[in-house]
């Protein structure tokens, strides 16, 4: 938890002076437009039409920027978006960004499973501190919004097949782009039955 705490004030910090003035200049309408390239996998509005693509509308601004100009850049490989973004300046991340956060998000309708309701909502409030799992509140809060300062992404409402597959990529060491290992140290400890419980909590989670 003290690591945890720590990587959220480093990240804070770190996002406050190195993009302030690009988000504080995010153009939505600009964002739009550059976004039309977009809606085929992830839709018009930023609502995905299949599971193979996280749902953009909603999601924090600087997360969705982030995650462009990782891909942009390298960091986070992602074979469906090869090319999407290469000529996407960091300005045009930011204006994308701010345009899909401006959407209204996703609202999902989770398995009605008690156990696996249950089980979710343990780990995603509570964590399981015996395996050294925090709680996913502390970071995406408690209605799953995430937090745009430290850019944590909202969760809430995101299809319950690209959560898992998220988690599964973090707990390879497929993906890498986290601040810190923050998800590659948390998703290696979960199990399988782990993330597909988190997973559908957060579907519905809002």
């Amino acid at each position: 938890m003290r690591k945890l705490l720590a990587s959220l004030a480093f990240t804070m910090g770190a996002v406050g002076a190195a993009h302030a003035d690009l988000e504080a200049d995010a153009d939505a309408a600009a964002g739009r437009e550059k976004a039309q390239s977009c809606a085929a996998c992830h839709g018009p509005s930023g609502i995905s039409p299949t599971s193979a693509f996280p749902h953009l509308a909603g999601q924090q601004m600087s997360y969705t920027a982030k995650q462009i100009m990782d891909i942009r850049d390298g960091h986070r490989l992602v074979p469906e978006m090869a090319g999407q973004v290469d000529d996407f300046s960091d300005q045009d991340a930011w204006d994308v960004a701010k345009y899909f956060a401006e959407q209204d998000a996703n609202l999902g309708q989770v398995d009605p499973d008690y156990e696996l309701l249950e089980r979710g909502e343990e780990l995603y409030r509570a964590g399981d501190l015996s395996r050294g799992i925090p709680a996913c509140a502390a970071c995406h809060t408690p209605t799953g919004e995430g937090i745009g300062s430290a850019i944590y992404p909202a969760l809430s409402g995101q299809f319950v097949e690209y959560t898992v597959a998220t988690l599964q990529d973090f707990a390879s060491g497929e993906r890498a782009n986290d601040p810190a290992n923050i998800m590659r140290d948390i998703a290696a400890k979960m199990s399988d039955d782990d993330m597909e419980a988190v997973a559908n909590y957060v579907l519905g989670l809002h």
